[in-house]
């Protein structure tokens, strides 16, 4: 492997999809960290807690002596060959702790004296993260955005892939930004969800031109938190409305919904518990926003949504499904959407199907 300089080029690390190796303890990584990163922890959680407390008590050089301890032996030896590993897999690749100091300096010395010289990034996490707060605040600020939007079930995440700068926010959130909108695996950190956020956008206003176009969101997708600033410049920025028949919405509903979480419960979780797993989420997710919908609609819709389940459970029909959703779709997400678009304040780009939208996304690249 031919030597490689230590990097503070963190615009090029997060372009190029560099892969990083986190040396952080475990906890930390969890609260946060940069995109394509993997944990490969100097220390665990216990190890670095111990070495912390010595730190506080009896100062660095201590604490230094301590951590050489516990890591120390067969953990060491394991350790090492773990990172020789993801040298070995990736060679492009960088390491970094919190602030780029001891951790990495150590981790790059045992790795250099088991035969690899592997580079770090100067100033760790902390510079990483300072970099993409900086950049989204400019990227937000400078930016030229375009809002595709329209009623629940229009399938705009779908229209959204095919337009020619696109940033999704529910897939950098992992929620289709609804009370049915959670999917089987879980959300990211917020810190997690800025980060991949502006590693996005980065490369959306470096790798491509034109607008950046954005699904219309709320302010909380799930549980990650737009940006104020963002969700400030979507208010004003030109839409783009998909539409579709009710038919159409009901189907996509239904295929997204039903079809696809079905399935993905019972990949993840068996056949038998991902049907209940499933179950439950579907009757968890009515049961979120029965206040609003009122206690005869709640139990209306509770009712066609517990025969469809039923049906579905004997001979794999979803059909009944479309029996909840419609109704769903026409007295409660469509006057909300309404009310909602009539708040907005950019002019209105296009209107109509999936195929006007793209067309007129494609032909205005740079409008």
């Amino acid at each position: 492997m031919a030597n490689r300089s230590d990097t503070d080029n963190y615009l090029s690390l997060f372009l190029n999809s560099t892969p990083l190796m986190d040396v952080r303890a475990p906890v930390e990584f969890a609260k946060g960290s940069v995109p394509g990163a993997v944990n490969m922890p100097l220390m665990n959680d216990e190890e670095r807690h111990r070495v912390g407390i010595c730190y506080k008590e009896k100062g660095q050089d201590e604490a230094v002596r301590l951590g050489h301890q516990l890591v120390a032996g067969d953990i060491k030896a394991q350790r090492i060959e773990a990172w020789k590993r993801f040298a070995a897999h990736h060679p492009e690749g960088y390491l970094f702790c919190f602030r780029g100091g001891l951790r990495s300096q150590l981790t790059q010395q045992w790795i250099q004296h088991a035969g690899i010289d592997y580079p770090l990034v100067e100033g760790g996490y902390k510079a990483l993260r300072r970099f993409l707060i900086d950049s989204l605040d400019n990227l937000v600020e400078s930016g030229d955005f375009r809002i595709i939007s329209g009623r629940t079930g229009t399938g705009k995440t779908r229209v959204l892939q095919q337009l020619p700068n696109p940033v999704d926010l529910e897939g950098l959130a992992n929620h289709r930004g609804s009370s049915f909108g959670r999917q089987v695996t879980p959300q990211p950190s917020q810190i997690d969800f800025e980060n991949r956020l502006t590693v996005a956008m980065l490369k959306a206003h470096h790798v491509k031109e034109g607008p950046v176009y954005l699904e219309d969101e709320s302010r909380l997708v799930g549980r990650c938190a737009m940006p104020d600033a963002l969700k400030e410049r979507m208010t004003h920025a030109p839409l783009l409305i998909l539409e579709r028949s009710l038919e159409d919405r009901t189907r996509i509903i239904r295929e997204d919904y039903v079809e696809a979480m079905s399935a993905d419960y019972m990949s993840r979780d068996g056949a038998e518990a991902g049907w209940l797993n499933f179950r439950d989420y579907l009757l968890g997710a009515l049961a979120r926003i029965s206040k609003r919908l009122g206690g005869d609609r709640y139990g209306q819709l509770l009712g066609f949504m517990e025969q469809a389940l039923a049906q579905q459970e004997r001979n794999g029909d979803v059909l009944a499904h479309d029996a909840w959703i419609q109704p769903l779709l026409q007295d409660y997400y469509d006057p909300m959407y309404d009310y909602q678009l009539n708040q907005k304040q950019g002019r209105v780009l296009v209107r109509g199907g999936p195929e006007a939208i793209v067309g007129w996304a494609n032909t205005n690249v740079c409008a």
